[in-house]
């Protein structure tokens, strides 16, 4: 199994030869790009962190305030600036350098949305949204960069701003609260806590909400799902990491890197000369804290001193919105990391003289809020490629699902090739004035699993401070703004002035899309029944079998828990494992399967009579089986929608 969090880029090639190739190709095209994902044009040397200064003077009042300075929330400023507003950009967690996830979290490995164009070698290669995520991209070292490098970039981007003060070092943020219109609330600004412990109120025209969690609007009211509840499970929710760094990694070490992992057949391993992933063999690691955490793939991010920063380290059970569950989280991980180096030390020849140097200073927080907006982001938006009339940024990454517990495997539900994010997923319900972005903004769990990334949440943070100054000019709400065609038509002129690239596109069906039990599949995909992988192959006419079903049953208990009473394995009583793993799932069975999931008392012979007669099944789905006696994994989907449209209707 190969790493997950950067499989999604694309294959690099295994030769000299075809590196060359592709150079001379993207110099006559005019690129800035070659083909190991590293800029053309030198990098920064990043070898001295640039003391980041606060304000002299925090104004009462500004025009937006900018809450959370990870890195979407350096975009939501600066773009502010640029659009003429008096901004403050602020943190809530008490830190003294900008860039949070990328340079506390240390996730110095960029998991980068690319076009659907390819090049030459059919490999994808262009950034989608542009704007002030690619002018920051253009200040670091690669796909991977160095945390140094990258937190002066940040802080030289923000410096140069003359309408942003800065304020960091901050203990808590509260919003301020006024009645609003129609029933809703409106922020008028926020409450900081400083570092000494004094209380400073700011009032603001606009608030953008960029803290990782959706802090701000969570305390404001704004009603939200919490990890996968949407899903059924609250209590579910991709693990977090705890980062670490190696020292040692020389050059010739890295070498050594590259070669075992360009040279391995699986294609889900590379690297280049900043990024490396794979290393599947670390799923085997015998974890000493055993229940909390589990080892993955490595992904490693090359540094500018002979170190790399690896991701790779699961811990279950942290609520990452709970600051002590954090720093359980980070206490877990530090008992664990010696051991896996030791582990790697030991099992790789590489890693022989490596050195464990440090853990990142934040947690790596995957999941947490997903805010309740005016538009959900869905699954569907992303399987189907949809545009959005109101389209503020562009998302391609394949939808990564982490794993949320020990025995699960985590899966990789599909890989679009473009979707829009519309601005009415950055509006929060029950209150005006606010807007949210990044991981926590409008999404459904699974569409989180692709939308959660740093360059589409940069892409957010742009069109949200252009998106302020819009809205101050007109006189108008945030939600107002969203309803509006001609607003947001003028919203998104801006933003391609602005070097953001917004233009509408559509994108072919893809050939899943086509089958006749696509809707079946669809029905599946929002219940986080069926995964397609890297490659969307969803195996519609695979033959299923009595085990395979009743896990889907058991799944589908989410559709609505209150009518799934039973165990769908209760079918499968007087099979061995063998039988039920490998013979062909019959009608009958599947009926009866059902059944026993629904908790209904009925015979094997007189179940399918059951569910058609009670309107569970459709008579024509039964009869568009090609072979009753051996269904697809296609057909046991489209039992699983007239199931969900049944109890839907109920």
């Amino acid at each position: 199994m190969g790493n997950r969090e950067t499989r999604g880029r694309e294959n690099m090639g295994r030769s000299w030869l075809i590196l060359g190739l592709f150079l001379l190709l993207m110099i006559a095209a005019g690129g800035g790009w070659n083909v190991w994902g590293i800029r053309s044009g030198g990098t920064a040397d990043g070898d001295r962190l640039l003391r980041v200064e606060s304000a002299a003077d925090i104004k009462d009042s500004y025009d937006v305030i900018v809450a959370g300075t990870d890195p979407e929330g350096i975009a939501a400023a600066v773009s502010a600036s640029r659009n003429g507003l008096r901004t403050l950009l602020v943190d809530g967690r008490g830190r003294d350098i900008l860039g949070g996830l990328f340079t506390l979290g240390w996730l110095n490995t960029i998991d980068m949305n690319y076009a659907p164009e390819r090049n030459a070698l059919g490999q994808k290669y262009k950034p989608l949204n542009q704007g002030i995520f690619s002018e920051w991209f253009q200040k670091i070292e690669g796909d991977s960069f160095d945390v140094v490098t990258a937190a002066n970039a940040f802080y030289e981007m923000v410096k140069k701003e003359p309408n942003i003060d800065l304020l960091l070092g901050t203990q808590a943020m509260e919003p301020i609260l006024a009645p609003g219109a129609g029933g809703a609330s409106r922020i008028e600004g926020i409450t900081v806590t400083k570092g000494d412990g004094t209380k400073q109120a700011i009032r603001a025209k606009a608030v953008i909400d960029a803290t990782q969690d959706g802090d701000i609007a969570a305390a404001s009211g704004v009603p939200f799902t919490y990890g996968r509840e949407d899903l059924g499970d609250k209590n579910a929710k991709m693990a977090v990491t705890l980062v670490f760094r190696l020292k040692n990694v020389t050059p010739d070490v890295w070498n050594q890197i590259r070669k075992r992992l360009n040279g391995d057949d699986n294609p889900n391993t590379g690297a280049n000369e900043v990024s490396a992933w794979g290393y599947p063999e670390m799923y085997n690691y015998p974890e000493v804290n055993q229940g909390k955490v589990k080892m993955r793939g490595l992904n490693i991010g090359r540094q500018n001193d002979n170190t790399v920063l690896i991701n790779a380290l699961q811990i279950f059970g942290i609520d990452g919105a709970d600051p002590a569950s954090r720093q359980k989280g980070i206490e877990i991980g530090k008992q664990e990391i010696p051991h896996v180096v030791e582990y790697l030390q030991k099992h790789f020849p590489e890693f022989r003289n490596v050195e464990l140097d440090a853990s990142a200073p934040e947690l790596y927080v995957r999941e947490t809020r997903h805010i309740r907006g005016e538009y959900r982001l869905s699954i569907i938006d992303v399987l189907e490629n949809r545009d959005q009339w109101d389209r503020i940024a562009f998302g391609s990454y394949p939808v990564d699902i982490q794993r949320t517990s020990p025995s699960d495997n985590g899966a990789v539900v599909c890989a679009p090739e473009q979707y829009a994010v519309p601005f009415r997923s950055l509006v929060p319900l029950k209150v005006d004035g606010l807007l949210v972005v990044g991981r926590a903004a409008s999404y459904d769990t699974l569409a989180h699993g692709s939308a959660r990334t740093v360059p589409v949440g940069m892409a957010e943070g742009q069109a949200a401070g252009a998106a302020a100054k819009l809205a101050i000019e007109k006189g108008v709400t945030f939600r107002q703004l969203a309803a509006s065609r001609d607003d947001i038509a003028a919203l998104q002129k801006r933003l391609n002035d602005q070097k953001m690239d917004l233009k509408p596109f559509s994108i072919k069906p893809q050939p899943f899309m086509l089958h006749k039990q696509y809707e079946g599949l669809k029905a599946a995909v929002s219940l986080a029944l069926a995964y397609g992988g890297y490659d969307n192959n969803f195996q519609l006419d695979e033959p299923s079998n009595p085990k395979r079903f009743a896990n889907v049953m058991n799944g589908a208990r989410k559709i609505k828990p209150s009518a799934f009473s039973g165990d769908a394995n209760g079918a499968l009583r007087g099979m061995s494992d063998d039988d039920a793993g490998k013979k062909p799932l019959t009608l009958e069975q599947a009926a009866y399967t059902a059944a026993q999931a629904l908790g209904w008392k009925v015979s094997s012979a007189g179940a399918l009579a059951e569910l058609e007669n009670k309107g569970f099944l459709k008579k024509e789905t039964a009869n568009s089986f090609a072979d009753k006696n051996r269904l697809t994994n296609g057909d046991t989907y489209m039992i699983v929608k007239d199931l969900r449209d049944a109890l839907g209707a109920k």
